[in-house]
């Protein structure tokens, strides 16, 4: 009798440990996700913050907003960040922001969002995928909005392109579970001169909450306001390194592509 507790007790603990031990290794394996990412398509990315990421071996999604002046001047440059792994994602044409709100007084009157109709926002997105496609041969794609701006008025533009992107990443502050993921508006923590040691908060937050974690990078030791320095910037990128027993880091394609079958 003694033996038949024994045994069902072991049957007993055993089924309960196997959700834990689920919950723990969602991610592929590991206990969170973490995305890079980097806006607007700038020279410091390719000088700055490639370097780093390939000296680690970590891979990124990089925001092309295609009338980028580093874009025409380096292309081959940029056609080479996608052939070693990295993901060149959609950040528009021509970069359009909402421009009739305070503090939107630098947004050009040609590219404020508020004047644009549905039709040439969503033209111009698709002509956006048409030129990346161009460059990495590439067909699935992710967004990320511009300003983290959604809507045409009180229309959301992004509605009916589900066929044109895999995923779009919007700009607040928040670490979700694999099964709360809206794909087509994945939150993302926004760096802007945060201190190394800030940024590891982050992730620690996504470990012990076994969710995915987002970073949005725009300056790389300059080329913008919202900034990292050089230290910071390479001593994060470190943590990921040293914490990838717990962490997935990859593209945003991938991890949404991941989240999306893990959903259905």
């Amino acid at each position: 009798m003694n033996k038949m507790i024994a045994f069902f007790s072991i049957v007993c603990i055993t089924i309960l440990q196997v959700p834990a031990a689920f919950a723990q290794t969602v991610w592929k394996g590991k206990r969170a996700a973490v995305v890079i990412t980097y806006d607007d398509a700038i020279d410091e990315h390719l000088d700055n913050a490639l370097p780093v990421l390939d000296s680690l071996g970590l891979k990124a999604t990089f925001y092309i907003t295609a009338g980028s002046a580093s874009v025409a001047n380096r292309l081959q440059e940029w056609r080479r960040v996608a052939s070693t792994g990295h993901e060149l994602g959609n950040h528009a044409l021509f970069h359009p922001c909402v421009g009739n709100t305070s503090g939107r007084e630098w947004v050009p009157k040609e590219y404020d969002l508020s004047q644009y109709s549905i039709k040439r926002m969503q033209d111009e997105l698709r002509m956006t995928n048409t030129f990346l496609h161009a460059i990495d041969g590439k067909k699935e794609r992710t967004f990320a909005f511009t300003c983290g701006d959604m809507k045409i008025g009180d229309s959301l533009f992004l509605q009916g392109m589900q066929q044109d992107f895999v995923a779009a990443r919007a700009v607040r502050n928040a670490i979700h579970p694999l099964h709360a993921i809206d794909v087509y508006n994945i939150d993302c923590y926004m760096v802007n001169n945060h201190s190394a040691t800030s940024m590891k908060e982050w992730v620690d937050e996504a470990i012990q909450k076994q969710g995915l974690l987002v970073i949005l990078f725009h300056g790389v030791g300059g080329g913008n306001n919202l900034d990292v320095s050089l230290s910071a910037h390479k001593d994060f990128l470190s943590y990921l390194k040293q914490q990838e027993k717990q962490l997935w880091v990859a593209p945003l394609i991938e991890v949404a592509t991941f989240i999306k079958n893990q959903n259905e």
